[in-house]
């Protein structure tokens, strides 16, 4: 079997793949940083600041927001324990559908490659529309310019496209910097609300569990988990890291730590610049324009300027983090005969996984022009295919992400259970376990609420046209890994595993 050229002085013993180097990730290329940097770049603080949180505000009226970051931030640690856990015995770009496969079977697997695929794909096209949107305003507002909102979204597609084909040192540089100044600047900002408060005073009211009583809860939990996806996302880059076993895990727990905590803080910081009873009203007034607003009022006209500029590019940095995470889901997929053997291969002087890039890149740009050709609004206005575009998609996303977190929950179990080590993982896997019932729960009110979601009318078909994309995804990619379980019991079984797959190919054949 031909496993890939060797060069002098190097045996083709470490060649990590049973496809040949042309098949492997470059290891190495990442470190704590770089790696907490690519994950914290797809949530998106400031977008998450100054738009999930108004949204959510005065769409649900729900005051205890902050005390929504901290209970899902919980949850979320308690997910991760096993998932962590897992990261230290399978590295694969594939992640969530690699673990997948490795407790609950291939088949299983495939099915979940396709719902990441969708759904993280989904993540990535959905922010373009808002992207496009609030750069055409930046252009009215500075330039006196006019330009219809799907231009800086097809040049943001190209660009992002071309950062993709690159190293993902390249792009750990990009999000570094552009992560870092956004959070420094909302930071800032937390600092003035609690220096100098609303009406209300230094008030914790929002903390109060009295504060999430109501029928809203539900479907403010959907809106604020969609705020943490990108955490999960440390595992896909397992295979560019020096010691996935040590890092993975790491940065699993420094980015939701940290996420949860920072949004917590900025939600709490909200509502003490306006006041606990008036930051209902007040997110209705204002929407989107909430945090410019009192930006504006406590630190300046200068600020606030530098802030809109840095809400747009926090959303380039997401979607280019995203990007990252579908091309390399593709890779893996490649590598491993769940799509066409091409997208197993990296560029060779750059090591990235080009043709999986370049397949979201394509599929972005015809679905961001397919939104274009449906708006006949004028420019400036964010008219239906702009919202749509990115209320459906993020949306739908979000429901996928959270299946997929709980499914892996699953797995984590059967995992460690089939291999005996049941006793000894004990804690984890009721952790494990724990986490996939609310994660389990969240994704069926999400389903529930998925009109409100999407702001369509009671009964409308998106309520489950959409969700129904998802469990489509799902259905295809169960009938493929069971036509690939019939046709190609070898392929079959390398499902999930991988640099793995060589090294047991070699061990058998010796």
């Amino acid at each position: 079997m031909t496993i890939g050229r060797s060069s002098p002085g190097r045996p083709t013993a470490d060649i990590s793949t049973y496809l040949g180097r042309e098949r492997a990730l470059r290891a190495d290329r990442l470190g704590t940083g770089g790696l907490l940097l690519s994950v914290l770049a797809a949530t998106a603080p400031l977008m998450v600041v100054a738009g999930v949180m108004p949204t959510t505000f005065a769409v649900m009226g729900i005051v205890g927001q902050p005390l929504l970051f901290v209970a899902l931030g919980a949850v979320l640690v308690l997910f991760s324990v096993g998932y962590a856990e897992m990261s230290r015995h399978v590295h694969n770009a594939g992640a969530f559908y690699a673990y997948i496969a490795r407790g609950l079977g291939g088949t299983a697997g495939a099915g979940a490659a396709l719902v990441a695929l969708v759904a993280y794909s989904s993540l990535q096209v959905g922010i373009y529309g808002i992207f496009g949107f609030e750069v055409s305003g930046l252009f009215a507002t500075y330039a006196d310019l006019e330009i219809a909102w799907w231009i800086p979204a097809l040049v943001a597609v190209a660009v992002v496209g071309a950062l993709g084909w690159l190293k993902i040192d390249v792009n750990a540089r990009v999000l570094g910097v552009l992560l870092v100044i956004e959070v420094a600047l909302v930071v800032v900002f937390d600092f003035a609300a609690l220096t100098d408060p609303g009406a209300e005073g230094l008030s914790l009211h929002a903390f109060n569990p009295d504060t999430l009583a109501g029928a809203g809860v539900s479907t403010a939990l959907c809106f604020c988990i969609a705020a943490f996806t990108g955490f999960e996302q440390a595992p896909v880059y397992a295979e560019e890291t020096s010691r996935p076993h040590v890092l993975v895990p790491r940065v699993m727990f420094l980015a939701v730590g940290s996420v949860a905590v920072f949004f917590a803080l900025s939600s709490w910081a909200l509502t003490v610049a306006t006041g606990p009873s008036s930051i209902v009203g007040t997110a209705q007034e204002e929407s989107a324009g909430l945090l410019f607003t009192l930006t504006s009022s406590r630190l300046g006209a200068a600020f606030t300027d530098v802030l809109h500029v840095l809400f747009v590019t926090g959303m380039f940095a997401a979607t280019l983090s995203f990007h990252n995470v579908v091309s390399r889901y593709a890779f893996a997929m490649g590598r491993e005969g769940l799509l066409p053997r091409a997208f197993g291969r990296t560029n060779g002087t750059s090591g990235a996984p080009g043709i999986g890039s370049l397949l979201q890149t394509v599929v972005a740009a015809i679905v961001v022009t397919a939104f274009a050709v449906a708006d006949d609004g004028p420019a400036g206005d964010p008219t239906a295919p702009v919202l749509h575009l990115f209320t459906w998609c993020g949306n739908l996303g979000a429901l996928g992400v959270t299946l997929l977190m709980a499914a892996s929950s699953l797995s984590v179990i059967v995992f460690f259970a089939r291999r005996g080590a049941a006793g000894a993982q004990a804690w984890r896997l009721a952790t494990s376990a724990l986490a996939g019932l609310a994660l389990l729960v969240l994704a069926g009110y999400t389903v529930k609420d998925f009109d409100v979601l999407v702001g369509a009318g009671p009964g409308s078909a998106l309520s489950w046209i959409l969700p129904a994309v998802v469990g489509a995804a799902l259905v295809a990619g169960l009938v493929l890994g069971l036509l690939l379980r019939s046709r190609n019991p070898e392929a079959h079984a390398r499902i999930g595993l991988g640099n793995e797959a060589f090294r047991l190919e070699r061990e058998a054949s010796s």
